[in-house]
């Protein structure tokens, strides 16, 4: 159980702006912690004081770059436990930064699963090792759960559903469907195909005038090289977070790779076509909030049945918003 005493702090890592936004409510509720920022967003300082961070050097392979630089750069300071989020490379080496040095390792959003290591690559290797790591696993769905009993996992489980959906309480209310679509794609998976997926959505905007296609174009050269073609598609710099989402909240529907706009799109019952071959949130499938989408040519078969029956009244199946509050009471 978290053991936040007087006298016992934790330290809470992260990199990336996905894994602050799941963070940041656990900083309402904890009195003792300190913060490791571990670098690969180093625009989200602008606005976060942290007591650590970690200085991220070149390296050839990015992926042994992050985890070399995590391991010799943590931190021996005044912590007795770390936390980390997610599925990311930092995440993976905090984790193991934490058991060489036998502290106690508490993972927020563990036992999301597809059981295989290519989709998504390197994601899905990361997220099974450190729920190996951990004592406490602290896991968003029922399934979660259920995977990391099955995986024999020794650490303690509890479900709390997912804490970036604290996040989107206020927005709840402003709900609507508009003739907005928004539209993201940006995982390493789907590179080599980029520009089938993006004149598939072309495609898409052309023969459905009525419609607007705003996609938030990725930094990531591998996605921008193929920006012109969607000429057809409103393309905008990629926004913040609350501008995303108060489109969110907007849109008639969501196309997407990003895991975390499963959950928020299901949150505010918006039908979302994952464009992945799997997903390690599969519980919004039975509920009718996801609809997996393998190639563009399954995208373009499912979109025309979706944008016509695009309203859905189910209950997320990925929290309620207040995750952060059951996390405070197993202090």
């Amino acid at each position: 159980m978290l053991d936040n005493s007087p006298n016992s702090v934790v330290l809470l890592c992260f990199g990336t702006r996905p894994e602050w936004l799941k963070i940041q409510p656990l900083t309402k509720v904890l009195k003792n912690y300190k913060l490791l920022f571990t670098g690969q967003h180093p625009d989200l300082l602008k606005d976060i004081k942290v007591d650590y961070k970690i200085y991220m050097g070149d390296s050839d392979n990015r992926l042994d770059g992050v985890i070399s630089d995590c391991l010799q750069q943590f931190p021996d300071g005044k912590f007795d436990s770390v936390l980390v989020q997610g599925d990311t490379a930092s995440a993976f080496a905090c984790a193991l930064a934490a058991f060489n040095r036998k502290l106690k390792i508490y993972y927020l959003e563990a036992g999301l699963r597809t059981y295989n290591l290519e989709h998504p690559y390197p994601e899905e290797g990361y997220r099974q090792m450190i729920a190996r790591l951990s004592n406490v696993n602290l896991c968003p769905t029922p399934l979660s759960k259920h995977n990391l009993k099955k995986e024999k996992v020794q650490g303690e489980l509890y479900v709390v559903g997912n804490t970036v959906l604290d996040n989107l309480l206020p927005y709840k209310k402003k709900c609507e469907y508009t003739n907005k679509v928004l539209v993201t794609l940006h995982r390493r998976e789907n590179h080599n195909k980029m520009d089938l997926w993006f004149k598939t959505i072309n495609e898409l905007a052309e023969t459905n005038p009525s419609l607007e296609f705003i996609l938030p174009l990725h930094p990531n050269p591998n996605v921008k090289k193929h920006a012109h073609l969607l000429p057809h598609v409103t393309i905008v710099e990629p926004m913040n977070y609350p501008d995303l989402l108060n489109l969110l909240v907007k849109v008639r529907l969501v196309i997407t790779d990003s895991g975390g706009l499963q959950e928020e799109g299901s949150f505010f019952n918006k039908k979302v076509l994952v464009c992945r071959e799997t997903t390690e949130r599969p519980e919004g499938i039975a509920t009718g909030h996801l609809h997996m989408c393998a190639t563009p040519r399954v995208l373009k078969n499912k979109f025309i049945f979706v944008k016509e029956d695009a309203i859905i009244n189910q209950e997320c199946p990925y929290g309620d918003g207040k995750s952060s509050q059951r996390i405070s009471k197993l202090l």
